[in-house]
């Protein structure tokens, strides 16, 4: 415990550059007796809870192990501040109720940064959809940002300029845009980050005239303002129209950038996507981490495996911390792209796995046939951190498609009851698909016809035509009726709904009704498309 080791640590503390250095460091501090001095393990936690090569889980374990830091107000905002930018927000909410427990004084940063925390968590849940419970989450997420707000009065922070504009924001996210503009209009010294939230508040529920009458009286217009009308040209899908309002902008920064190669894949542009990254690059914009989950995004969809992989040896270099949606979004590539070894690797790696996450996973495997490990993966997900990760209505159409690639029926019929029993989850259209189509393959077709006309919605394109084409497999020329008639009432007959029923009409040798479908073909006017094979070449591949 000498003074030497002390001012050692200190030095290094204030260099940290990886995670790997922190633990290092780490252990000489517990090592030389120092693991209790508030201000060494202080910037133990900060590192890691904030820095971009740190590691929020490692910063949350420290945290935890000390009753001494769980008292100290700067260690609790920093946590509450980190997990509000994190995929966990509810956590955050968690450590500000432990502050009130133990009678932690808050300040104008913890009812920030927790409100912050609010409105992230309100966004995450309305977007998750995932199960009945939800709008009882929302609304519990809403009561304590309500909460929060009676708190900042009582104490009296109701004038800070960023609770003002965490309360903006808070209430904006919720779709209250009066309480906003109400709290809007209290503010004395309105400054440009509350009119940029004011005017996203409009945007948000498609009230542009307010939006460009509060854009036309905003004293000075920014980058972050020019950066709003991206993000409403976005959302609508007119990419076009963001692009003009992109090339016309005086300036441009990071998230300008983001929004619209965000853009290009919302719409699916991912080489429009892919050309502004390099774009970017060439104009020396650094990218962010929204940035690269974007590209990551439109590596997946194109299978550009190596654009990606360069993006992960490249953090790997930094050390920088793959955690969250970057590493939901590293995970997602590589399943897609079929490197499933380096899909494991990064999942493996990741300490705080959002439901998304173990989501890529599972359908990355039920994809390539790796049946076994999506039961166990389900296992584990339902014993992780003791059950607070909850398999959601995509988790079980990645079961489903490992049990229909398997042909496992009985099991799927289990993961069908428990999803609707144990999780409340209403199947969709999807989950119902996967059972048709398992069922199909096996050759339950009168299975199949009984899920399909007791779901709870019989106008499925997919559900019927996936039937009929299993008829012709299993020769079964009556239900191969009922779904063509199903379709023909639902009106989305094809060229080749009527070959495949044509067929099974001549394989039973009912050679008049062959000939009654070709000549309706002919007399609906049916377009018949012409089959065609697609090949990647080379310019020196093509013939001259």
């Amino acid at each position: 415990m000498t003074g030497s080791t002390f001012s050692r640590a200190t030095s290094l503390l204030n260099k940290l550059s990886s995670m790997s250095e922190l633990k290092q460091l780490q252990a000489i501090i517990t090592k030389s007796g120092l693991h209790s001095h508030i201000p060494l393990t202080t910037k133990l936690i900060f590192f890691s809870a904030l820095s971009p090569f740190g590691n929020l889980s490692h910063a949350y374990s420290l945290f935890q192990h000390s009753s001494i830091l769980i008292h100290n107000p700067f260690i609790s905002n920093t946590m509450i501040r980190a997990f509000s930018h994190s995929c966990f927000p509810l956590q955050a909410l968690l450590i500000y109720n432990q502050m009130l427990i133990n009678n932690v004084v808050s300040d104008s940063y913890t009812c920030n940064f927790v409100l912050k925390a609010c409105s992230r968590a309100y966004k995450l849940i309305q977007e998750s959809g995932s199960c009945d419970d939800d709008d009882d989450n929302l609304v519990v997420v809403y009561n304590k940002g309500t909460e929060i707000h009676c708190r900042v009065i009582k104490i009296g922070f109701q004038n800070d300029p960023s609770v003002q504009n965490s309360l903006l924001y808070f209430y904006s996210q919720c779709g209250l845009v009066s309480v906003a503009r109400y709290l809007f209009d209290q503010i004395k010294d309105t400054s440009l980050v509350s009119w940029n939230i004011m005017i996203s508040a409009y945007d948000r529920v498609d009230d542009y005239e307010l939006a460009d009458h509060l854009l036309e009286l905003m004293p000075c217009k920014t980058v972050i303002s020019w950066n709003t009308l991206i993000a409403r040209y976005i959302r609508l899908g007119d990419v076009q129209a963001a692009r003009r309002v992109f090339g016309c902008m005086p300036e441009r920064n990071a998230v300008s950038w983001n929004s619209m190669i965000a853009g290009c894949v919302s719409v699916r542009d991912y080489a429009g996507a892919l050309e502004l990254f390099s774009e970017m690059q060439n104009a020396g914009v650094k990218p962010t981490e929204v940035t690269l989950i974007s590209i990551l995004g439109a590596c997946a969809e194109t299978g550009a495996l190596e654009i990606g992989h360069k993006i992960y040896e490249s953090l790997k270099v930094c050390e920088h911390k793959i955690e969250s949606y970057l590493g939901n979004a590293l995970v997602n590539m590589y399943c897609k792209c079929g490197n499933l070894s380096l899909a494991w690797e990064i999942f493996n790696g990741m300490k705080m796995k959002t439901v998304s996450c173990w989501n890529a996973m599972v359908i990355g495997l039920a994809v390539h046939g790796y049946c076994e490990e999506v039961f166990q993966l389900f296992t584990e997900m339902e014993e992780s951190l003791g059950g607070s990760i909850r398999p959601d209505r995509v988790t079980f159409i990645g079961v489903l498609v490992a049990c229909s690639h398997k042909g496992l029926v009985d099991k799927a019929r289990w993961y069908f009851d428990h999803m609707v029993k144990r999780y409340k989850i209403v199947p969709d259209s999807k989950h119902y698909g996967c059972m048709v189509d398992l069922l199909t393959r096996r050759g339950l077709l009168e299975e199949a016809y009984q899920i399909i006309m007791t779901a709870p919605f019989q106008n499925s394109v997919v559900l019927w035509r996936t039937l009929l084409g299993a008829c012709r497999t299993q020769s079964n020329t009556e239900l191969a009726e009922i779904s063509f008639k199903q379709l023909a009432k639902l009106k989305q007959l094809i060229d080749g709904d009527y070959v495949l029923l044509s067929n099974i009409y001549a394989e039973a040798g009912r050679w008049d009704e062959v000939e009654r479908l070709r000549s309706e073909m002919d007399y609906l006017h049916v377009p018949r498309q012409a089959g065609y094979s697609q090949i990647n070449m080379k310019e020196s591949d093509r013939l001259s």
